[in-house]
């Protein structure tokens, strides 16, 4: 007993000093992009696939995140959505402009399923080209991802999980 509570300091010194090691990770992303790069909050339109939609981007020193909510272009004007990050990966001008890599989820697609149209959940990743000034923010991505399997009642599916492409442009301006 006499050794246990000889050991408890001991081990809370060890997680104590990894704790604090984990806040100094060497790991980070380089912040690429500063205040003056561009507004922090944007307001933007822009199309993705076939859905129409407004999106909101905010920029940090680390990238742009973003969502996007709008409608599918089909008989039913399905609602949808995304969510994402791009990382600059490589810059090209005096702006900020330059090639992002990043990540999105949310819905990709509409499709019919037992005579109603149902937006499909996906993920995936993508190359965009930005255009960022402190006015502005024009996105041309094209991305690959893939999408949740949907059946119909009778369990046919009507789409399969596969890679599928996603071309995107946004035009945002600053708030």
């Amino acid at each position: 007993m006499k050794k246990m509570t000889k050991m408890y300091p001991l081990l809370a010194f060890f997680a104590l000093t990894n704790v604090a090691y984990a806040q100094d990770n060497p790991y980070l992303p380089e912040a690429k992009l500063t205040p003056e790069s561009a507004t922090a909050w944007n307001l933007g339109a822009g199309f993705t696939q076939e859905m129409l939609h407004m999106n909101v981007e905010w920029v940090n020193p680390y990238g742009i995140a973003y969502a996007k909510a709008g409608v599918f272009i089909d008989d039913d004007y399905t609602a949808g959505g995304q969510v994402g990050f791009r990382y600059p990966y490589h810059l090209t001008g005096k702006d900020k402009n330059g090639y992002y890599i990043g990540v999105y989820a949310g819905h990709i697609e509409s499709k019919g399923v037992d005579n109603e149209y149902k937006a499909r959940l996906g993920a995936g990743v993508d190359l965009a080209y930005v255009l960022l000034s402190s006015e502005r923010i024009s996105t041309f991505s094209v991305g690959i991802g893939a999408g949740e399997e949907l059946k119909d009642k009778s369990g046919y599916v009507v789409a399969e999980t596969q890679p599928r492409l996603q071309f995107s442009y946004t035009l945002s301006i600053g708030l």
